[in-house]
């Protein structure tokens, strides 16, 4: 019996090895071309917003905006909003700067960070934290799908830098809007997970196996959100 359990755990290491090996070889190849990502924003069952991803080219250069929208209404009263805007910038691959502002219940958020090539470490200029990080951060936007090879990401929305843990739960088919995915399904968490609940990392998120596409990310957190793939071009 412990054997069995044994191979198990061996066959899942070497699939998830090799999961992570397709993916960071996909990433340039797929990228490339995508001009928009659109996801729609559901909360309880019910769509309350969107997240909208724009990629932009110039020969080795990538530019990533970000916009999101959404809002929480109890008895018709809007009781919590979110408008946010980010830009990140990348050069050969390689994260050199990255800002944005978001709106929470009018309460402004922001990320201000550049990439210091003589010390190999990203300067940060938050609302939760200013520092410098390790290159090997990685902005914690779904889109990209490096984000499961990171130790650790830093908030877009204010700068703080949080360590994660990884796992591989398996491959499977959904269905959504209409479409069928044959998805690999990883669970994110915070590497600490006695944080409060509202700083901690704790999601699902599943990726289009046969090209890395970010097709849905669920959690909870004052009820059951998910974002989905709408449409991408």
């Amino acid at each position: 019996m412990k054997i069995s359990k044994l191979i198990i755990r061996i066959s899942l290491i070497i699939i998830f090895f090799l999961s992570f090996t397709s993916i960071s070889k996909a990433h340039l190849a797929h990228y490339k071309d995508i001009n928009k990502i659109e996801m729609e924003i559901i909360r309880n069952g019910k769509v309350i917003g969107y997240n909208f991803y724009f990629f932009k080219r110039s020969k080795d250069e990538l530019i990533v905006t970000n916009q999101i929208y959404f809002k929480v209404k109890i008895l018709g009263a809007t009781v919590f909003k979110v408008e946010g805007y980010g830009e990140e910038k990348y050069l050969n691959d390689k994260l050199i700067s990255y800002n944005s502002k978001t709106l929470q219940n009018d309460k402004e958020k922001y990320v201000n960070l550049i990439f210091d090539e003589k010390d190999d470490k990203f300067n940060i200029k938050g609302s939760s934290y200013t520092g410098k990080a390790l290159s090997n951060n990685i902005i914690g936007s779904w889109w990209n799908h490096k984000i499961l090879q990171a130790s650790s990401q830093i908030s877009p929305i204010s700068g703080s830098i949080k360590e994660q843990v990884v796992t591989f739960v398996g491959k499977k088919k959904i269905e959504q809007n209409g479409q069928t995915y044959l998805v690999d399904h990883f669970k994110l968490k915070s590497k600490d997970m006695s944080l409060p609940k509202d700083k901690r990392l704790d999601f699902d998120i599943w990726y289009d196996k046969k090209n890395s596409m970010i097709i849905k990310v669920s959690y909870s957190r004052m009820g059951n959100w998910e974002y989905r793939l709408k449409n991408f071009e």
